[in-house]
């Protein structure tokens, strides 16, 4: 919903007028910060477009510290998070960056998401969409000019590896051309599967948790933000000129599909 007249605050939050000054504050750092000739010129569409998305990322934050008051969390002043790639994507960028600046709303994502649990269902799927076969361990060969290797078994001819998988090691075969000998196979590393990129131990899975855990951080994330959607339905009013960035009603938004 939108207020129906513009005013020089931030938004409303259960209809308190909640002040502009820190959105002032804080577009004024990122024009005087590292990455100012990244910005968009002032005044420009995509200069408000920034006002509003910065506005959002300040509304959340805004509105996860009343809920942490609200709750009696404790809100420690840690120092920024940093999420990785696929949570930051998961979350949408505002939440994310609500995530990684604000504690409170680390607090409230802590609380929201803490029942969260997979199903044995979804965790079987994720493991058998996600998890690589062990590597097979190599062999190790050698020929009667005295030379000696180490050998994908999937790699060598089809019938030498049949014959050299079928005689005990040290006897030597000869199969499609080729003499060899196989001596005991060489130890492989065990293979883990790839871990969640997500760095922050709120949202990432808990080390070698395994595919429980990394399917339980996906739906904390997804969890939070069906959450965060609703209290922004309900709490939060925006004003004209700092909508939401996305929303197809407001003049700058020029993004079609």
């Amino acid at each position: 919903m939108t207020a129906p007249a513009e005013a020089p605050v931030l938004g409303l939050l259960d209809g308190s007028p909640l002040p502009r000054a820190e959105l002032d504050r804080r577009l004024a750092a990122l024009r005087t910060g590292p990455r100012a000739a990244a910005l968009p010129r002032p005044g420009s569409g995509e200069d408000r477009q920034l006002a509003r998305w910065v506005a959002q990322v300040l509304l959340t934050e805004a509105l996860c510290a009343k809920v942490a008051a609200e709750r009696g969390l404790v809100v420690p002043p840690d120092a920024p998070a940093r999420l990785g790639q696929r949570a930051a994507v998961e979350l949408g960028s505002i939440t994310a960056a609500a995530y990684e600046g604000s504690a409170a709303v680390r607090a409230v994502y802590a609380a929201v998401t803490a029942d969260v649990a997979p199903s044995a269902g979804e965790v079987a799927h994720y493991r058998t969409g996600t998890e690589r076969p062990p590597a097979a361990a190599p062999w190790r060969l050698a020929l009667p000019d005295g030379s000696s290797f180490e050998a994908d078994p999937a790699t060598l001819p089809r019938a030498l590896a049949a014959a050299l998988r079928a005689a005990p090691p040290g006897v030597w075969v000869t199969a499609a051309g080729w003499t060899a000998t196989r001596h005991d196979a060489a130890s492989a590393p065990d293979q883990d599967p790839d871990p969640d990129p997500n760095q922050d131990p709120a949202a990432a899975p808990a080390a070698g948790s395994g595919p429980a855990g990394a399917v339980r951080a996906a739906a904390r994330r997804a969890a939070f933000v069906r959450w965060l959607d609703h209290a922004r339905a309900t709490r939060l009013t925006l004003v004209p000129g700092l909508e939401h960035p996305g929303d197809p009603a407001q003049p700058d938004n020029h993004h079609r599909h």
